[in-house]
């Protein structure tokens, strides 16, 4: 009785041994993923994307309104031929799912954008080589966005990586002095830019936006306008002074919490589409 004890006991060891090894193993794995994906991402900004920093002056770019009162956030104005310091040609050699770049000042959030055309959620955990990669995209879904920024409302996804990567440093928007001193987010197109004010940075249940609202019904849009200038979140930060209508095109950047359940939800609207060479 004693031996067969003994055994069950060795047996129980080496298993729980087994497992251990296999979840360190998992986690250097997953370490060494997130590294490679942090240079991959570095690579991909410094061979694609410019100096996104020479393009940021501040304020809307090419002298446009920079107070509240002077911008429209109903009809966004329209500029032409500026120079794109995106290059979209070679990125859609890499990876045709490739649409978009987007461009935050002072934060590491500097990516291209995907969608998937087959798989609404393939981009939550691979890169833009399409591989696996547990820091995942930046991306949109197909079943509920289309990639020429026509729709009310386009929401975007990241991860929040522990390391700052992908929509990590979006939690930089719960400071106040970040969120006064960055009002805007610029997305790049093959031949357009468009810059977004943040109108607010706030909290938010774990709901599917695109799926529990419809946003082609007036009503609900106005409400979900509404709520975007006056979110019922404790830790909200909200630009004064911005008007939106239903003419209104809302970005939505969408991320994990630092410390609770639901997203973190930071919100802009179109103030400028610039048409580029």
């Amino acid at each position: 009785m004693k031996r067969k004890k003994n055994v069950v006991l060795i047996s129980i060891l080496v298993v729980s041994a087994l497992v251990l090894v296999g979840a360190i193993g998992y986690l250097i794995f997953e370490m060494v993923n997130i590294m490679n994906a942090k240079d991959e991402n570095d690579a991909l900004a410094a061979s694609f994307a410019g100096n996104l920093d020479e393009d940021y002056t501040g304020h809307l770019p090419n002298n446009g309104p920079t107070t509240p009162e002077q911008i429209d956030h109903t009809v966004a104005e329209r500029v032409t031929n500026i120079d794109n310091p995106v290059s979209f040609e070679e990125l859609r050699a890499i990876n045709p799912d490739v649409y978009g770049w987007i461009y935050i000042p002072d934060t590491n959030i500097n990516y291209p954008i995907l969608q998937s055309p087959d798989d609404d959620n393939f981009y939550l955990s691979h890169n833009v080589y399409k591989s696996y990669s547990f820091p995942g995209a930046i991306y949109s879904q197909k079943s509920y966005n289309k990639t020429d920024w026509s729709d009310r409302v386009t929401v975007l996804y990241g991860h929040n990586m522990a390391s700052g990567a992908m929509f990590a440093n979006l939690h930089n928007f719960e400071n106040k002095s970040f969120f006064d001193s960055h009002p805007y987010i610029y997305i790049y197109g093959e031949k357009r830019k468009l810059v977004y004010q943040v109108v607010s940075a706030y909290s938010y249940d774990d709901i599917h936006i695109l799926n529990s609202y419809d946003f082609s019904d007036d009503k609900v849009y106005k409400s979900w306008l509404e709520d975007a200038k006056n979110p019922h979140s404790m830790n909200s930060l909200v630009r004064s002074g911005i008007e939106l209508d239903l003419k209104s095109k809302m970005l939505v950047l969408s991320t994990c919490p630092n410390n609770s359940s639901g997203r973190f939800l930071v919100q802009g609207v179109l103030v400028k589409d610039e048409q580029t060479k």
